[in-house]
């Protein structure tokens, strides 16, 4: 992934994303369901998911950083380049479940996961990045904004950009992320506009969003998760404001760390009744880069008080992305301990192995409801313009894992599934 702007100088920030060489891999690498033949609709949505988080991790270098931004057009100028950029990626995904017998009978399934193109340029000090997606079963946009860089250290984003919330530029090293994406609470891009700035060790983001990305809560075909209209609550958000400040201590040195808070609260405009209820998020965080380690660690509450008709239930509320919609309660809290290390590797051909444990639950706070849980242990291969992602999931009364569910009710077994995500980035 590429890195943000607290980010983009530490070199351990490999352990978030692949170098940025190649200008698509700037604009992807991030963990997205992908569909897979045998499972149910929202099974295969949820792997999509998944790839797509791998896409944004390397779509991250390209969105954070300024000073990239600086010497790619300085380059340009040099080399009488296009001022625009086209770049793309092709990826393919195998997976297998205990919790499907014909999965394991067939000793899984694999297939085309993923084909998308991107554009970056850069025209003085005005700077644009779009990036659409086309999967087997829908097509949309991931982000599209316009820039303005005010000075070295700052710029204004407008249009479908990244939510500045907790960790960045992921929650996550692997495939699949965590919980918190599944939220709405991690790699969420809402339709608005942004301001962004570092200095010296302090990194500061304040955003507001009008609506979620697509303008429609009513379509599903969307990357982002957000409340939507269709399901047992109508729910959309609008007119939210973001604020994220973090610090690096440490920034120059071999172990750096950055503490973080964020902040975020709107409106919860509710279609059947034409009321508005609130919703509002809050978290803290840790990312530390020390050698070839990082460690990640956060801490969130967040809440929707909607205002639904009478004999709705307030406990949850509903979710949608990848054509599919579920429900989720309304009140949790969220917990990330992920830990990754770049090992050393002298291969011919290998430029970046990556290892990892990435954990997270949420503890609803709905009486009667069961927390959930995902765990997921794997390794991202770098071989040329491939990535390659190898991971276990595992996860407790988690969607798209079984039986499993954010809201009441679901399964309280361990469910597993192996993943395989392949790759290619031009």
């Amino acid at each position: 992934m590429s890195q943000s702007l607290n980010s983009a100088s530490r070199q351990p920030t490999a352990i978030h994303r692949p170098p940025g060489t190649l200008f698509a891999l700037l604009v992807c690498l991030s963990i997205c369901p992908g569909p897979v033949a045998g499972e149910t609709g929202a099974q295969d949505n949820s792997l999509k998911q998944r790839i797509e988080i791998l896409e944004r991790q390397l779509s991250t270098q390209q969105e954070g950083s300024i000073a990239d931004k600086q010497a790619a057009q300085t380059g340009a100028e040099k080399d009488n380049e296009a001022p625009v950029k086209l770049g793309g990626a092709l990826r393919f995904n195998y997976f297998t479940s205990d919790h499907s017998d014909d999965l394991k009978n067939r000793y899984g399934d694999t297939g085309l996961d993923l084909f998308r193109l991107n554009a970056d340029g850069q025209f003085g000090k005005l700077f644009l990045s779009a990036e659409y997606r086309f999967y087997r079963y829908m097509n949309t946009i991931h982000h599209g904004y316009v820039g303005y860089q005010l000075s070295d250290n700052s710029e204004i984003q407008g249009g479908i950009t990244r939510v500045p919330f907790g960790l960045l530029p992921y929650g996550a090293h692997n495939f699949w992320f965590g919980v918190p994406y599944y939220l709405g609470l991690a790699d969420d891009y809402d339709s608005g506009i942004k301001y962004q700035t570092r200095q010296g060790g302090w990194d500061t983001q304040l955003a507001f969003f009008k609506n979620e990305e697509l303008g429609n809560a009513g379509d599903l075909a969307r990357y982002s998760y957000d409340p939507v209209t269709t399901g047992a609550t109508a729910n959309q958000e609008t007119n939210t404001v973001n604020a994220r400040v973090a610090y690096t201590f440490n920034r120059d040195s071999s172990c750096a760390h950055e503490v973080g808070l964020s902040a975020q609260g709107g409106q919860l405009y509710n279609a059947d009744t034409a009321e508005d209820g609130d919703h509002w998020a809050a978290a803290g965080h840790l990312d530390t880069h020390c050698g070839r380690w990082n460690f990640q660690l956060q801490l969130a509450r967040y809440a929707y008080n909607p205002e639904n008709p009478t004999g709705i239930s307030d406990d949850t509320v509903t979710v949608g992305a990848f054509l599919d919609s579920y429900e989720i309660a309304s009140r949790g809290n969220l917990y990330v301990a992920n830990v990754a290390y770049n090992l050393p590797v002298n291969w011919p051909g290998i430029q970046l192995l990556t290892c990892y444990n990435d954990f997270s639950m949420l503890d609803k706070q709905i009486s009667g409801f069961d927390n959930s849980y995902i765990n997921t242990t794997g390794c991202l291969i770098n071989a040329g313009p491939t990535y390659t992602y190898v991971d276990i999931i595992r996860g407790k009364n988690m969607i798209y894992l079984g039986d499993g569910s954010l809201a009441d009710g679901g399964s309280q077994d361990w469910e597993t599934r192996f993943n395989i995500n392949f790759g290619i980035y031009w």
